[in-house]
């Protein structure tokens, strides 16, 4: 799939999957294309945790109780260092956000469906559990949950504003 045409197809889906598997080469390209996006300085904070034991994916359901995770066929847990890298500031969420949004491109370059799970872990102590379940060490945070697999329903990308009502040239507005 063309990169246009992958961002423009790419939406949250939070339905069901199907039972199809999601093959570890498709995982290993998809966080692969998350390895490949900028780190402030370059230094790489983020880094991620590839789930399709069918084990541990009824666990991190049983902690994020979503469709979309009791049904997920794999998960990819984004983990982020919070040290600060430049002038005592941290990059972490954005260095997390740019990782994440080129996997959820890979995600749908590859014909799966995918959505980003953020909200959900902040709340009932539920990124530090899954951090603990998936062993990532303790001065990391997992702050994004990616379940992924075939959708069982088709969905597409929700309208967005117009180019006019959201972007300028030169001066806003």
């Amino acid at each position: 799939m063309e990169l246009f045409e992958a961002i423009a197809k790419r939406h949250s889906y939070r339905g069901r999957f199907t039972d199809a598997p999601v093959p570890r080469d498709d995982l290993r390209s998809i966080v692969q294309a998350g390895i490949q996006a900028p780190s402030a300085k370059n230094q790489q904070v983020v880094s991620f945790v590839l789930v399709d034991d069918p084990a541990l994916l009824g666990e991190i359901a049983e902690i994020v109780d979503k469709p979309v995770c009791r049904t997920a066929r794999a998960m990819i847990a984004c983990a982020v260092d919070p040290r600060p890298v430049f002038e005592g500031l941290s990059f972490a969420a954005e260095d997390c956000a740019a990782a994440v949004e080129n996997m959820l491109l890979a995600v749908t370059a590859l014909g799966y469906a995918s959505v980003w799970l953020d909200g959900a872990l902040r709340s009932g102590n539920r990124a530090e559990r899954i951090g603990r379940l998936l062993n990532v060490p303790s001065h990391k945070t997992v702050r994004i949950l990616l379940p992924l697999g075939m959708p069982e329903e088709r969905c597409e990308q929700r309208e967005k504003l117009p180019f006019d009502r959201r972007a300028w040239f030169n001066r806003h507005d």
